[in-house]
């Protein structure tokens, strides 16, 4: 069935059935997390920079909440391209035949860019968070007494979001493919992108100057990176939408000359 040519009604029963496969795979990915979950959680509590913290439950079913949010976020990381699949599948329609299978192939690279960002936020923000926590306590002569759920919480709210953040390149890139955005827009609005990502870092940064700016200076270097990228995105598009404009002339002279 030509996709172009589906009621209102017929696009929302295959919307519904792409959801109905993503729980699905949610469902598989969320036994494999049940399996997953207590070795990352072991390795987490027992890393070198947690070394030096006594970690705390002070509710009973603070493991047991700690190890289901685990799994779900395992379980969103596993089946995350089987989603962005569904998605592109949903909307491809709409995208020349080129650019179906260039977006495509964005799916891998965004895995490795949110794996990349969860990865540089544990390995490098968060451990400087904690040392300077730890020595702002000491300093201070407070003695923390840490709550494992309070640990886990804090990790998830600093390397989930630069998840998130390391799409940018992606998602520019393709928004320029798509002709929605140019790189002279983003140049032009530099400005006001720096002030909204300053304001991203403070909101999930401590009241630290050399903590906010670990979080704001990647985030701007990824946007300058995705300038860049979307140079690239945007002399494709342009070709993509002269090529087409040359076949649909042709098709009207060829109609011309007949009788």
């Amino acid at each position: 069935m030509n996709k172009d040519n589906l009621t209102f009604v017929e696009h929302l029963e295959e919307l519904r059935g792409r959801i109905m496969i993503i729980i699905y795979f949610l469902v598989g990915g969320l036994i494999l997390g049940f399996f997953f979950a207590k070795p990352v959680i072991y390795y987490i509590t027992n890393d070198d920079f947690t070394q030096t913290l006594e970690l705390n439950a002070f509710r009973i079913t603070d493991p047991l909440t700690i190890y289901i949010a685990m799994i779900i976020i395992i379980a969103f990381i596993i089946v995350s391209p089987v989603i962005l699949y569904e998605l592109w599948a949903f909307i491809s329609p709409g995208l020349h035949p080129k650019e179906q299978k260039v977006t495509l192939s964005y799916i891998p690279f965004s895995l490795f860019l949110f794996v990349g960002g969860l990865l540089f936020s544990y390995f490098i923000i968060f451990p400087y968070l904690i040392s300077f926590t730890m020595g702002l306590a000491d300093d201070m002569g407070i003695k923390q007494t840490i709550g494992i759920k309070e640990y886990f919480s804090e990790l998830f709210k600093f390397t989930i979001p630069f998840g998130f953040v390391f799409q940018l390149p992606i998602l520019l890139l393709f928004l320029t493919r798509l002709g929605i955005v140019t790189p002279m827009f983003l140049k032009k609005n530099r400005k006001y992108a720096y002030f909204i990502l300053l304001v991203v870092a403070a909101l999930i940064a401590p009241p630290d100057f050399m903590t906010h700016m670990l979080f704001t200076i990647p985030m701007i270097l990824l946007y300058e990176i995705s300038i860049v990228i979307s140079k690239i995105g945007y002399k494709k598009y342009l070709k993509a939408e002269q090529r087409l404009m040359e076949e649909e002339l042709g098709m009207d002279e060829d109609e011309k000359k007949q009788p």
